[in-house]
């Protein structure tokens, strides 16, 4: 069974959650600092495979959101960008500075709210953690944490590919492929995916059908580098263009749109990811650095209709959001070795720190007239632009470390040091610039059960 059922205890005073799960299989979780053994974590976590996707044809983490107890989503127009989980989350890019509850990580790539590049085309499994994770992420994860992890390469070649076509326009290719070069060290994995469909709606003003299509492409490549017996180094690239039209509105409910200025809800993101795995005789070194560029178009017909469907009176709106950002982060940790984690050996450490930068400009367009025919003035136009420029950074410092009582009871600790600033400016002369000290911690108690079930008490 792929995605855990879970009966939920609260217990107010202690602040802690019990929780009991059933017929677990033997699923390893990927999202963590290093993999374990779903009975092993200590997080109310559901975890969605591969082959639970592949079945039912879900193309996008949107659709997955219906799987996942207590997570929901916010959209614009379009694809989902925005969740929340129990409750709290980001619900549109319109409440300020962005300040994320939920992360939300492909591959180690921190994308928190940019969620709306989340195809799921060779993606390996897809794990949603409730609650706060911030001896994991800080923060970004006060409320949960979303981590995606796509297919690595492998040590044979391999390759698969898939093709639909449906009602309105729908036209999905991807396929993916790789294994080794010719350098036996060196395996690669290449995906493309491209999805597009008219949509089925249709601007009878404009007699258009394709004003709220779907054209997507995402483009992923992978390399890993086995340098020698001891050092590994991964690298990934991506690029995903959602060029999506945003004409949904109706002032009847209907189907069919009059807007005479349709909109557009689009994202592009280019990514890069590289990292640098060392072992030593009796610990690890991990250091792994990220970048995003990303470019999001927001706009839409404010007033819905035309001319035409506004008269006698003048009615016509628009807005238009720009908004780029880009981020940058390195981590460097450091985990201990042991391949016999268990009462014998019953010691497992991580210790590391995280450097993260984030920038973001977007300018607001708004323009309008409004007119009253009984009004000998009128109409009355307007026009107003405002431009934004939010500056973060934080640097944080991190460790965990679980320890066996017993064959089945296990305890761990962790904790998170955070130090964060930002500079906040727009073209209305507003401006500030916060900063301060986060601390965040996790103590957990682990009983694992000999019939595949588990009990744990986290604080």
């Amino acid at each position: 069974m792929n995605i855990r059922n879970n009966f939920l205890f609260l217990i107010p005073i202690l602040f802690s959650i019990f929780i009991f799960s059933q017929d677990v299989e033997e699923i390893i979780v990927k999202g963590e600092y290093r993999e374990k053994p779903i009975n092993e974590e200590d997080s109310s976590i559901s975890i969605i495979q591969s082959e639970k996707i592949e079945s039912q044809a879900i193309k996008h983490f949107q659709q997955l959101s219906y799987l996942v107890p207590n997570l929901n989503y916010a959209a614009s127009d379009s694809r989902a960008r925005y969740f929340q989980i129990r409750g709290i989350g980001e619900r549109s890019g319109y409440q300020g500075t962005p300040n994320s509850s939920v992360g939300f990580l492909i591959d180690d790539i921190d994308y928190s709210g940019q969620g709306g590049i989340a195809t799921l085309f060779d993606v390996d499994q897809v794990e949603v953690y409730r609650g706060p994770q911030g001896s994991r992420t800080g923060a970004n994860a006060l409320a949960g944490l979303i981590y995606i992890k796509t297919k690595e390469p492998t040590d044979e070649f391999e390759g698969t590919s898939e093709l639909t076509i449906g009602d309105y326009g729908t036209q999905n290719i991807g396929f993916a492929f790789g294994g080794p070069m010719k350098n036996k060290k060196l395996k690669y994995r290449l995906v493309v995916r491209s999805d597009y469909a008219d949509g089925f709606r249709k601007n009878i003003y404009l007699n258009k059908s394709d004003t709220s299509k779907k054209d997507e492409l995402t483009l992923r490549y992978k390399l890993n580098w086995e340098l020698n017996k001891n050092t590994n180094i991964d690298f990934l690239i991506s690029k995903v263009e959602m060029n999506d039209p945003a004409d949904i509105w109706t002032i009847d409910g209907s189907l069919n749109t009059l807007s005479d200025r349709p909109g557009m809800d689009s994202q592009n993101t280019d990514s890069f990811k590289v990292k640098i795995s060392k072992n030593f005789n009796n610990f690890e070194l991990q250091s792994i650095t990220s970048t995003t560029k990303t470019d999001v178009v927001f706009s839409y017909d404010a007033d819905w209709g035309n001319y035409e469907s506004h008269f006698p009176f003048t009615y016509d709106y628009f807005s238009e959001t720009l908004r780029k950002r880009d981020t940058f982060s390195q981590e460097l940790r450091i985990l201990s070795k042991n391949t016999d984690f268990s009462i014998n050996n019953p010691f497992e450490w991580i210790f590391g720190f995280n450097f993260s930068e984030l920038d973001e400009i977007n300018t607001t367009k708004d323009d309008g007239i409004y007119g009253d025919p009984s009004d000998p003035y009128g109409p009355y136009a307007s026009q107003t632009v405002v431009s934004r420029v939010y500056d973060s950074e934080s640097l944080s410092l991190f460790g965990n470390i679980d320890y066996f009582l017993t064959d089945n009871y296990k305890i761990a600790f962790g904790l998170r040091w955070e130090s964060w600033e930002s500079k906040y400016s727009d073209s209305n002369n507003e401006s500030f610039n916060p900063s301060d000290n986060m601390n965040g911690g996790k103590i957990s108690l682990i009983k694992n059960n000999n019939d595949n079930s588990k009990i744990y008490f986290s604080i």
